[in-house]
């Protein structure tokens, strides 16, 4: 802990519903919000938001069904996550500071949120809805699309074909930044380096073009945008485990931001003000980024 704290790393979760020996593990899927005050995470199927200095955590959402994968829009109004509350993973929109969830789509497929649009307009999922007949017979689980909704609910929009998942967009949204889905490989498994591993790839809306950053031969996820939209961190096991690591948009080398032996680091999330978070063994860090 001494090291981490060094690498300028604390642990800020304190639960309310946790005593003073027991404190909750398994906190899943946070996201810092844009202004760097608040993490919204999930614990036991429900989303809680938390100080990001720490203190206590308030539950979001309370349900039955399993709600997941938060993600705020960019003003920090409100909150997109992914719930079965009707059978399969639909995409629900809250209120930031709590209140009714609302369902926005209605498929039969699951949805996964992964990024709300530049404008706050819509919300950027992914799914297994309708694949092009140009690339193959049928959709496939290890094939999902990029799907938009209005954030309001409203008719879906496909925007990409092409598997491109934990999508973030530019600032002035004509970029998309992503990792792809080469095929079906389990997204827990750590250390493979088979020719379907994950990379990370740039979409220019504008000109219809993809191009491809990373090279590593063995797992590169989960980008976002830093630097004005002129670099990125994401996750990489080019250091062996999962960790955090930076490069410029551009490509070349990249740079390790985190030290983390043995156990992956997962789902990296920015602020605006430069704040990293992201889960590290069932608990929450944040970083200063910048």
């Amino acid at each position: 802990m001494n090291r981490l704290l060094a690498s300028g790393l604390w642990l800020f979760f304190v639960c309310a519903f946790a005593t003073a020996q027991d404190t909750p593990g398994w906190l899943r899927y946070p996201a810092i919000s844009p202004d760097g005050n608040t993490i919204v995470f999930t614990y036991r199927g429900d989303l809680y938001r938390v100080a990001a200095e720490g203190g206590t955590a308030v539950a979001l959402t309370q349900h039955e069904a399993h709600d997941f994968m938060p993600v705020w829009s960019h003003d920090g109004r409100q909150v997109a996550f992914a719930s079965d509350r009707h059978g399969n993973y639909d995409i629900f929109v809250i209120p930031a500071e709590g209140g009714m969830a609302r369902r926005i789509t209605f498929h039969s497929a699951a949805e996964y949120p992964y990024s709300f649009t530049h404008d706050n307009q819509a919300v950027l999922f992914g799914a297994v809805r309708l694949d092009t007949a140009a690339n193959r017979g049928f959709p496939t689980g290890s094939q999902p699309e990029l799907y938009r909704v209005p954030a309001g609910g409203g008719r879906v929009l496909q925007v990409l074909t092409t598997p491109a998942e934990d999508v973030k967009i530019s600032g002035n949204g004509r970029y998309l930044i992503y990792h792809d889905r080469k095929g079906g490989e389990n997204a827990w498994r750590k250390h493979q380096t088979s020719a379907i591993a994950r990379d990370i790839w740039i979409h220019d809306s504008t000109a219809g073009t993809h191009r491809k950053i990373t090279s590593f031969a063995g797992e590169d996820r989960n980008p976002v945008f830093t630097d004005s939209d002129r670099a990125f961190y994401y996750l990489s096991e080019e250091s062996g485990s999962f960790n955090v690591h930076r490069m410029n948009v551009s490509g070349g080398r990249s740079q390790q931001v985190t030290f983390f032996k043995k156990i992956p680091v997962r789902f990296l999330s920015r602020s605006a003000n430069g704040t990293l978070c992201f889960g590290y063994d069932g608990e929450i860090y944040t970083h200063g980024g910048s």
